[in-house]
């Protein structure tokens, strides 16, 4: 049945982020006992108050203490807005989080089933206002969802004609900006719609406006947004690159076209030298542009036989990493130095190459001086290490799978193995270091590909028609008997 919705008896569901601070102001008014004083982590978005002194404070200056708790927690709610978080470096700013999984793995608050039918697609979840997006495909259609913060549907909004080819379903994720939530549809059809009833607020297919051509496993892009503004690379004869106004889709200006299709990475955005840079993939390699006007700045090539270019580039202290992968033919990483001249122009020198980590699936990270990763063609499906100085490799792994992925969070990485287990492991530039695992329920269809995510002191999960919850705080009682004294 479609949409079906299971919570879990033993554990519970943990309030909402914007929920907490009312409950917690009405049991104090009416316990004038129970608390004395609580304090929220308002930096790291702290739900689970605990009481930090005992000490018998007067009604108003309690009444005061509480407007400030309830305004901190409705201010840091928690948020995931994009593909890979709001700066798209794949790290949480949780902490209070478990260093260690009981046998298991922890619990399991609630499962949605129902995202689409069948093998629905890879896109994961974004996260914004106690409400959660994804999308999938049902009946040959590329269907958006929301649920709340629960589980429970909200609304979903059909964006047009699905991939049903190979690996059929959706791959980019919704990227949420305020009131609006936008969607990429796989078949280039990208669609404004409003965040909390999911009407239509505007909708145009880049492919077509910009006579591009679809890549051989369609288009994953998740899209990016900066001030007023949205990017995305139709790779098309009219543009390679856009910048469209967010509110309206009016295009603001485009980068002309490289003659190539695009690829399926996301694009990043830095200044170097006070010129701000976006670049991306395509087919070739990686491009930048300047994101004030989209004038070309450079273009690298990078080249693999089926021009396969997924990972986004990472950037760090004036230098760039790129790595592609599928077979013998593809060239792994590469680190370049980024030089921009006083007249703004960029050049570009090769620092180091490593065809170990070569991955597929936007799973590299940068760590404290060491690029973590998966390799996919070159070794198989290993968890690997390198150093980004030098691009030695530190290490490979067990094999753990070619499409496997991670998240960060509290110091620690969530790894979602392709074959479904998942793996809470330490960083650490010397070993693999894993802490705890366990296996997700064997249901749903298609590879496990969909990118784990953590956010609010839980994890979640994507697999074909199904998204699970996990509780991960570590537990400290709200509200202690006898307020703690």
């Amino acid at each position: 049945m479609e949409n079906q919705h299971t919570s879990q008896p033993n554990g519970g569901l943990t309030p909402p982020a914007r929920c907490a601070a009312p409950t917690l102001f009405l049991h104090t008014l009416c316990n004038p006992r129970a608390c004395d004083c609580y304090f929220v982590s308002f930096w790291y978005n702290v739900v689970w108050i605990q009481p930090l002194w005992t000490y018998n404070m007067k009604a108003p200056t309690r009444v005061i203490a509480l407007v400030f708790l309830l305004f901190t927690t409705t201010l840091f709610a928690d948020e995931w807005t994009m593909f890979h978080g709001k700066d798209g470096k794949n790290r949480s700013l949780e902490t209070g989080l478990l260093t260690s999984w009981k046998e298991g793995g922890p619990t399991l608050l609630w499962t949605v089933s129902g995202i689409g039918k069948g093998v629905s697609g890879y896109s994961t979840v974004t996260i914004q206002s106690s409400r959660l997006y994804t999308s999938g495909n049902r009946d040959g259609r590329s269907i958006v969802y929301c649920f709340d913060i629960n589980g429970e549907k909200l609304w979903e909004y059909d964006n047009g004609a699905a991939w049903t080819r190979s690996y059929p379903g959706t791959r980019s994720t919704p990227t949420l900006d305020g009131d609006y939530v936008y969607d990429f549809s796989p078949l280039g059809q990208l669609t404004c719609l409003t965040a909390d009833k999911g009407e239509k607020v505007w909708s145009r297919n880049m492919l077509t406006d910009y006579e591009g051509e679809n890549i051989i496993w369609a288009l994953a892009e998740s899209i990016r947004i900066d001030g007023n503004r949205l990017y995305c690379a139709p790779g098309g004869k009219k543009a390679c690159f856009a910048a469209l106004n967010k509110r309206t889709g009016e295009t603001i200006w485009t980068t002309p076209t490289l003659g190539e299709k695009t690829s399926y990475g996301c694009p990043i955005i830095f200044e170097q030298a006070g010129l701000r840079m976006i670049v991306t993939t395509y087919a070739k390699g990686m491009f930048g542009v300047n994101a004030d006007n989209g004038e070309l700045l450079f273009t690298f090539r990078h080249e693999q036989r089926f021009d396969i270019n997924c990972t986004r580039p990472i950037y760090h202290e004036g230098h760039l990493f790129l790595t592609n992968t599928w077979d013998q033919s593809g060239q792994g990483a590469v680190l370049v130095k980024l030089t921009v001249s006083e007249d703004k122009k960029v050049s570009l020198e090769e620092v180091w190459r490593n065809r170990d980590l070569d991955s597929l699936h936007d799973n590299v990270m940068l760590l404290d001086g060491f690029l973590y990763g998966i390799s996919y063609g070159h070794r198989r499906g290993v968890f690997l290490c390198l150093d980004w100085k030098n691009g030695k490799t530190q290490y490979e792994s067990e094999t753990i799978g070619r499409g496997s992925s991670f998240t960060w969070a509290e110091g620690l990485l969530y790894l979602l193995t392709d074959q479904g287990e998942v793996l809470l492991v330490r960083p650490n530039p010397e070993k693999f270091e894993v802490i705890s695992r366990f296996t997700l329920p064997e249901e749903g269809e298609g590879p496990y590909w969909a990118h784990p995510v953590v956010c609010g002191k839980r994890l979640y999960i994507r697999h074909g028609t199904f998204l699970y919850c996990y509780d991960i705080k570590n537990f400290v009682e709200s509200f202690p008997a006898n307020g703690g004294r």
